[in-house]
């Protein structure tokens, strides 16, 4: 395995009775850069995060953290890792600051190192000022700042984020891509877990998008949307349910693939000028009226579209 990677992972494997959740994944991390697992819920990124930080063991496979083997030197690999997890582990009934001194301690930081490295970890996430607030009271956005704190007390060499601005508002959200941005311009290697593929495209240097415990496409934001090539986004609204004429306007020449999401059809077409008349008469004889017309450039959504037949959604 290669010096310059900080994560890297190979034929990787993980099954619960009949359920295959991670099935043979590769990817690797380069240090320095902010690398995302992009896929929808239940795509196996949670679980490939578990076993990567030692809360699973995979049942085939490697992976490798700063070097050291999950399988074979845990401890190695823990020790260079930063965590922060989906759910929220901090004690509601302690400050800010006292949730971070505990977890310090957890990682043995003792003395003038453990005040110094609070204080530090304090200003990284924006909340010397609420330091003293009871975290029982604070919002969703904060408490998961309080998260992330934790994860950086020892100075992890990376640091895995597992969807980690799932349910909180838009300025929490912005702050902690913010975070993620900042430390990654301080040098840290960041491992990424998002639905989102607006956080995907803003945060990343490579994006590997899992689907059904596997990984369909792994690249730069832009040697992505390359698999697309040139063909158009369209966002159409019906005056009728989508579900009787999607099939009718996948037959539609120029359509590539075509897929429902949130009471909006999605559709990949050669070209929106040529294509659009043509769907507009098909509606006609399935009796729908397409009521709106969205045109949009290439995306990671197109692309899961493209390689998937499905919408990418949470």
């Amino acid at each position: 395995m290669n010096d310059g990677y900080a994560i890297e992972v190979q034929n990787l494997k993980k099954s619960f009775g009949e359920l295959k959740a991670v099935q043979g994944v590769d990817f690797a991390v380069q240090a320095g850069e902010i690398f995302s697992l992009l896929g929808p819920n239940g795509a196996g990124k949670s679980t490939t995060i578990s076993m990567l930080s030692g809360l699973l063991q995979p049942d085939d496979g490697e992976a490798r953290v700063a070097g050291h083997s999950v399988r074979s030197d845990g401890d190695a690999a823990r020790a260079a890792l930063g965590i922060v997890p989906q759910d929220i582990a901090l004690y509601p009934d302690l400050s800010a600051r006292e949730n971070l001194v505990f977890w310090g301690k957890m990682y043995g930081l003792r003395g003038a190192q453990l005040k110094q490295r609070v204080d530090e970890v304090l200003d990284i996430i924006g909340l010397t000022d609420r330091q003293k607030g009871r975290v029982g009271t604070f919002s969703g956005g904060m408490k998961r700042r309080v998260n992330i704190g934790v994860a950086l007390l020892h100075k992890p060499q990376v640091v895995i984020m597992d969807e980690p601005t799932v349910g909180i508002d838009p300025q929490s959200r912005r702050h902690i891509l913010d975070n993620v941005k900042e430390l990654n311009r301080q040098g840290m290697t960041v491992l990424y877990t998002t639905h989102y593929m607006e956080e995907a495209a803003e945060l990343s240097h490579h994006i590997a998008i899992m689907d059904q415990g596997k990984v369909i496409a792994c690249g730069t934001h832009d040697e992505l949307i390359k698999l697309v090539g040139q063909l158009d986004r369209l966002v159409l609204t019906l005056n009728t349910e989508a579900d009787p004429i999607i099939e009718s306007l996948r037959n539609v020449e120029g359509v590539r693939k075509a897929d429902r999401q949130d009471g909006t059809l999605i559709l990949l077409v050669d070209d929106s000028n040529v294509v659009l008349p043509r769907l507009f008469e098909a509606a006609a004889r399935s009796h729908a009226r397409i009521t709106s017309v969205e045109i949009h450039e290439p995306n990671l959504e197109a692309v899961f579209l493209h390689l998937t037949g499905r919408a990418l959604r949470d």
